[in-house]
């Protein structure tokens, strides 16, 4: 593994409080792309704000953002900072954004797992998590997941309902789901922690975020490093 972000993160730790040094270095460590989320099309920010939030929360590190007619504006005063924390990956450069989010995630190993009351669904609490890495579909919050990632889905996954409301808001799904999933990742045994190199390149990253003015710093390792 390349040292050098190892070296520059050492540097730059000096620079922030023991008991932020102290949170970057546990949260790292619980951080996961075993589980990853997919929003498509959400419109209502409070809805946008409140699945980030959850995601940061359980420890989701990428969320994926598809952008076929809304654009993706979440409210600050919902996320409570969160997506300073996670990876945001946008996908609005396409006529179909849907296909070319599902078409990356594929290429990066995960099964697609479309949460739907698809009469294919399993409930979430038979879903397997040890047969490799999830992407999570949540879609719109009218009409659900679209065609094509119905289309598309290795699975769909439907919550238990024991009410009259047909289905539950996006963001209350996303946190019930990701709340089921992570807990079976903890007691299956499960490789869910992220590559040595990851962990580094994060804990950078957010180092980077806390520190003032760290460009300057950072010429000064740059300098000190030869």
């Amino acid at each position: 593994m390349d040292t050098y972000n190892q070296d520059l993160y050492e540097f730059l730790k000096q620079f922030i409080s023991e008991e932020r040094l102290a949170k970057i270095e546990a949260i790292t460590a619980e951080r996961t792309r075993y589980i990853t989320v997919a929003v498509e099309d959400i419109y209502q920010p409070h809805n946008a704000s409140a699945v980030m939030r959850s995601a940061e929360c359980f420890g989701v590190q990428d969320l994926h953002v598809i952008e076929n007619k809304n654009k993706y504006t979440p409210s600050k005063e919902i996320t409570k900072g969160a997506s300073n924390w996670l990876t945001l990956h946008h996908y609005n450069g396409e006529g179909n954004n849907t296909l070319a989010c599902i078409r990356e995630l594929k290429k990066q190993g995960y099964r697609i797992i479309a949460t739907t009351p698809h009469e294919r669904s399993n409930m979430l609490h038979d879903i397997d998590v040890t047969k490799g890495k999830m992407a999570l579909f949540f879609g719109t919050e009218l009409d659900g997941i679209s065609e094509e990632v119905k289309a598309e889905a290795d699975e769909f996954v439907r919550i238990p309902m024991y009410g009259f409301t047909e289905s539950f808001n996006i963001s209350v799904s996303a946190a019930i789901c990701l709340y089921e999933l992570r807990s079976k990742l903890q007691d299956h045994g499960v490789k869910w922690q992220l590559s040595e190199e990851e962990i580094v390149q994060l804990k950078l990253d957010w180092v980077r975020k806390t520190i003032h003015k760290v460009e300057l710093i950072e010429e000064e390792f740059k300098k000190r490093r030869g």
